[in-house]
C-alpha cells in the first residue's frame, strides 16, 4: 500500500489537544487525545476581550513590553506624579519588580523588547534623552537617545529598535542597534501619542496628535528600514491607545477624545473595527511584542488597575475517523 507521506511529501502531524491559537490556517493534524480524531485549522474566528488580572499599581501613560503572557508595564503617571514602579506579568497576575532608576511622566508607549530584555526610552516632565535597559532583574542606564522626547512611538527588541515622532514637535526616526542611536528618514507627519507596532526594520505608526496641536490624526506610515510611507489611515483617529503585533497584522486600541473602546484590526492593506474593549480608555499599557492575536492592554484613564486580554483563535473542525 503507498502510503499518504510518500505521495503528498509530509506526514501529518500528531498533536495533543487543540492548538487553535498556536497552529496556522490550512494545517490538518492528528489529535493524539482521541482515537481516529484529526483537526482542520480554519479561518481566525471572531476576537474578544476577557479580563486580566489587575496591576498592583493604577497608572497611565507609561510603557510596556513583552507578551500577553509574559509582560512588563513600566514607570507612568499616578495622579499628577511620576511613577518608577515596574510590574511584571504571567498571563492571569502581576508582581512587583524592580523599580526604573529615573521617574519621568509622559513616555508613552516607548518600551520595546521583552520581559527579560527591554528598553524603557525617553519620557517628559522633565524632558529626557535617557535610555534605560532591562536584564530581567534591575534597570541600568545605556546610551541616551539623540532627541529628547516624550510620547513617542517605539517598537523593535532591546537590541534592534526604533523611536519616531513625539512632543516637542518631531519628526525625527532614530535607529538603535544595541549600543548606540542613530538618526534615519523622518516621518512624513509630526506627530505624537501615536501607537506603533512592528520591528526596528518594518513599523507602523498608527494614529496621534498632529503637532503643533493641530489636531487628531487617522494618519498611518510605515518604515520599511530606511523610508516612511503613507499607508491606509484607521477608521477612526485618536491619540493615546494601545497597539500590538506585526506592520503586516497589526491591532490597534482605545484612545482618545473622548476615551474609546474601539479595536481596529490591520492585515497589511485596511483597517477593520473588531470587538471593542470592555472599558473605554487611553493613555493605556499595551504589549508591543504581543501579536494580533494575543494581546494585552492594562491601566490608562484614571490611574487603572485593570487589565484585559484579547484573544483571537482559529476556527478547529473534527474529523472523526474512529
Amino acid at each position: 500500500m503507498t502510503a499518504f507521506k510518500t505521495i503528498k511529501g509530509v506526514p501529518v502531524k500528531t498533536i495533543s489537544g487543540n492548538r487553535a491559537g498556536a497552529s496556522f490556517e490550512g494545517q490538518l493534524y492528528y489529535d493524539s487525545d482521541g482515537v481516529g480524531i484529526f483537526k482542520f485549522v480554519g479561518a481566525l474566528a471572531a476576537g474578544s476581550w476577557a479580563s486580566g488580572g489587575n496591576l498592583n499599581t493604577g497608572r497611565r501613560q507609561g510603557s510596556s513590553a513583552g507578551t500577553q503572557l509574559a509582560a512588563l508595564t513600566i514607570g507612568g503617571t499616578v495622579g499628577t506624579d511620576a511613577n518608577a514602579s515596574n510590574e511584571g506579568y504571567n498571563g492571569s497576575a502581576w508582581t512587583e519588580l524592580a523599580n526604573i532608576n529615573t521617574v519621568r511622566k509622559e513616555s508613552g508607549r516607548s518600551g520595546v523588547g521583552t520581559q527579560t530584555a527591554a528598553l524603557f526610552i525617553g519620557g517628559e516632565t522633565p524632558l529626557s534623552a535617557l535610555n534605560e535597559s532591562w536584564d530581567g532583574s534591575s534597570w541600568t542606564e545605556i546610551a541616551d537617545i539623540n532627541t529628547a522626547r516624550g510620547k513617542q512611538g517605539a517598537s523593535g527588541l532591546q537590541t534592534a529598535a526604533l523611536i519616531y515622532g513625539g512632543t516637542p514637535n518631531t519628526a525625527n526616526t532614530e535607529s538603535w542597534n544595541g549600543t548606540s542611536w542613530t538618526e534615519v528618514n523622518n516621518l512624513n507627519q509630526i506627530k505624537a501619542d501615536g501607537m506603533g507596532l512592528g520591528s526596528n526594520t518594518a513599523s507602523l505608526y498608527v494614529g496621534g496628535e498632529n503637532q503643533p496641536g493641530s489636531g487628531l490624526a487617522a494618519s498611518n506610515e510605515f518604515y520599511n528600514g530606511t523610508s516612511w510611507t503613507e499607508l491606509a489611515d484607521i477608521n477612526t483617529a485618536r491619540y493615546g491607545g494601545g497597539s500590538s503585533g506585526t506592520s503586516t497584522l497589526g491591532l490597534v486600541f482605545g484612545g482618545t477624545p473622548p476615551n474609546r473602546a474601539l479595536t481596529e484590526s490591520w492585515n497589511g492593506s485596511s483597517w477593520t473595527e473588531v470587538a471593542d474593549m470592555a472599558t473605554a480608555r487611553s493613555a493605556i499599557f499595551s504589549s508591543p511584542a504581543g501579536t494580533s492575536s494575543l494581546a494585552l492592554a492594562n491601566g490608562g484613564t484614571s490611574d487603572s488597575v485593570a487589565t484585559e486580554e484579547w484573544t483571537q483563535a482559529h476556527a478547529i473542525k473534527t474529523i472523526d475517523l474512529s
